[in-house]
């Protein structure tokens, strides 16, 4: 099998704020395959990168007296949210916040530093930039992107799915041979099935460790997250995607005690389907790991996180998201020299 490929998951957040210029060029430095941003909306129809759609949590909009009017509360994905929201705002005034640190408390280091938000297009202008500058032997930089809650943006007018393919389409990307590799990735079926039948770019559906796609709620489907990471589940999603992005838990799961235990089926189950298995997302701080991993007191000490990634790389997973570009290629590296399968260098999409 090819080593796993190393996704830079909103770049490398263990070290700088997500999704910002300096956290996907320090991934790129420190050896990841793909970048990924996930994908929300502006008001004015910009793709922009955020990790919600609500903004308060990552950016400084709540101290902006001028935008004090906008806060609301909404119902996203059948869940009542209060805040600002990226639809909102033009991109002008997305451009005008401060982005921060989302999780504070497990990652104080983070704390002082700051960035702007980015539109999907200069994410690409950053793998552009790098491809250019690699020579013609070296593997090509991926992007990952994530269409973030389509069927919330489409009931508001966004066809977030048709942007995102309009986007790439525009930058020569949606072809059978696009200039570096590009994985389509999203929580619903929905949008994963329509995007099928109109791009050969390797599609992702996404599977949380509970709960149903949301698309799936509204239309009365009983097809839950759990359906869909069994065997007849998964059977359904290789009708239209080329692989899953698996909550780690559905994986390897964890005992009574927290503990990591035995891997599923779903590894074998997905491989015997022809699909790949991306696993997310694999972090270094004590709150992220169970508990047989974890080092010191404090959910921000760092535990055993190399141990984590070897034992979902002896799993069979194909990739990782990872939040620490840096330990996911060392326990890679580890991983290949000890494991006489793994030959080369990980294949896009793989």
């Amino acid at each position: 099998m090819s080593a796993p490929i190393v996704i830079a998951h909103r770049g490398v957040p263990g070290a700088r704020l997500e999704h910002t210029a300096e956290s996907y060029q320090l991934a790129i430095e420190q050896g990841a395959d793909y970048i990924e941003p996930d994908l929300v909306m502006s008001r004015d129809g910009v793709l922009v990168v955020r990790h919600e759609n609500e903004l308060s949590s990552t950016t400084d909009v709540a101290d902006r007296a001028i935008f004090a009017d906008r806060r609301t509360t909404k119902d996203v994905d059948g869940v009542a949210v209060t805040g600002w929201f990226s639809e909102d705002f033009t991109l002008e005034e997305l451009r005008s916040l401060s982005t921060r640190e989302r999780i504070p408390e497990v990652r104080p280091g983070n704390l002082g530093l700051t960035g702007t938000i980015l539109t999907f297009e200069q994410v690409i202008d950053i793998a552009e930039a790098e491809n250019a500058r690699r020579g013609p032997g070296e593997p090509r930089l991926g992007i990952y992107p994530e269409t973030k809650h389509p069927t919330y943006f489409n009931a508001l007018g966004y066809d977030i799915t048709d942007l995102l393919l309009s986007t790439l389409r525009g930058r020569d990307l949606d072809t059978e041979r696009p200039r570096f590799p590009v994985i389509i990735q999203s929580m619903e079926p929905g949008n994963l099935r329509w995007l099928r039948s109109r791009t050969s770019l390797p599609l992702i559906q996404l599977l949380e460790h509970g709960g149903a796609p949301y698309d799936h709620v509204l239309a009365g489907d009983s097809r839950d997250y759990a359906f869909l990471a069994s065997a007849a589940g998964l059977a359904f999603i290789a009708e239209y995607a080329d692989g899953v992005g698996a909550h780690k838990s559905l994986v390897i799961a964890r005992d009574a005690e927290d503990r990591l235990a035995a891997p599923t089926a779903l590894v074998g189950d997905a491989h015997d389907l022809g699909l790949a298995v991306h696993v997310w997302t694999l972090r270094d701080e004590n709150h992220f790991l169970p508990a047989d991993l974890r080092n010191g007191q404090g959910p921000a000490d760092h535990g055993d996180a190399l141990a984590e990634y070897l034992a979902f790389y002896d799993a069979g997973v194909d990739g990782v998201f990872s939040d620490s570009t840096a330990r996911a290629i060392t326990a890679r590296d580890r991983w290949e020299r000890r494991s006489p399968s793994a030959t080369g260098s990980p294949a896009p999409g793989a």
